[in-house]
């Protein structure tokens, strides 16, 4: 199993500022190498983020730039972010695509998500995730402890809803997820019991559409992350769908389709009132 990490988003930023930088500044990559004594090669990797910048290297180029004050300090700031491990990669076993889903998801400002087959990830309890996840097991033959792990990062997740500067989640919800059977029923009735209390906080919004309402879209479960600026430094938005066997990052030029998509779905599905109405009705016959 690959464990090798895609770059960060605070890596794709510097990285994606200092070619600007360097391009401003009318030099080529192979002559930013000459005055530094570097190879060409370390340049592009440091402009593509395939290798992390050193805060040394950042410096070097920002003085050939003839970056400084507020801006020097800013993107030396942004180095320093872009050098912090992430909690997950504590977790080695985990395939990459799902570490650099995490990445990702840890730096978003908000999620919008279509869910036409299970809760999603941020929502589930500990029991449900389980079921979900050792669903997966029974076909790729996860270990036991692999399995806990899996379970342990997914709850780990989750705090991105509780932390200081919460992710503002909302989410559209087929009601066939929360009538289709994970687990038992106390499974599901506590699933939906936390479902319902997540829906409280203030930056997660829920809403069902219903079995018989009108579906005049028909997508696979679709996530988008939106990433508010950093230092003035802007980077794209991005959808993650997936499939059996595939873990999908979107090009950029396919989200604002998936967006005009999430914003069908929320315009026929129930308000926030009604489908917490909804999920109490069906927790009940649970």
């Amino acid at each position: 199993m690959s464990t090798s990490r895609g770059p960060s988003v605070r890596q794709r930023r510097l990285a994606a500022e200092l070619r600007r930088l360097r391009e401003r500044k009318g030099l080529t990559g192979d002559e930013v190498a000459e005055r530094l004594a570097w190879s060409t090669a370390k340049v592009s990797r440091i402009e593509n983020a395939r290798t992390g910048a050193k805060i040394s290297d950042v410096r070097r180029l920002l003085d050939l730039y003839e970056i400084d004050g507020a801006r020097h300090d800013d993107l030396v700031s942004l180095a320093h972010d872009a050098a912090e491990r992430g909690w997950w990669e504590d977790y080695r076993d985990l395939p990459s695509p799902l570490a650099d889903f995490i990445a990702l998801e840890s730096e978003a400002t908000a999620v919008r998500e279509w869910g036409s087959t299970v809760i999603p990830g941020l929502l589930q309890t500990e029991s449900y995730a389980r079921h979900v996840i050792g669903g997966w097991s029974a076909l790729a033959t996860l270990p036991p402890q692999e399995l806990e792990r899996r379970v342990e990062v997914r709850i780990r997740r989750q705090e991105l809803l509780r932390r200081a500067n919460p992710l503002e989640l909302s989410v559209v919800l087929d009601e066939a997820v929360l009538r289709r059977r994970i687990g038992d029923r106390k499974v599901m009735r506590e699933q939906l019991e936390h479902l319902r209390r997540m829906a409280e906080l203030p930056g997660v919004n829920v809403q069902i559409l219903p079995l018989d309402g009108a579906h005049s879209v028909l997508a696979e479960t679709f996530i988008l992350l939106e990433f508010s600026p950093v230092h003035d430094i802007v980077f794209p938005d991005i959808v993650h769908t997936e499939s059996l066997t595939i873990s999908h990052f979107a090009d950029e030029t396919v989200t604002y389709m998936y967006r005009l998509a999430y914003t069908s779905l929320a315009g026929q599905a129930l308000n926030a009132a009604d489908s917490r109405r909804r999920i109490i009705e069906v927790r009940d016959a649970w």
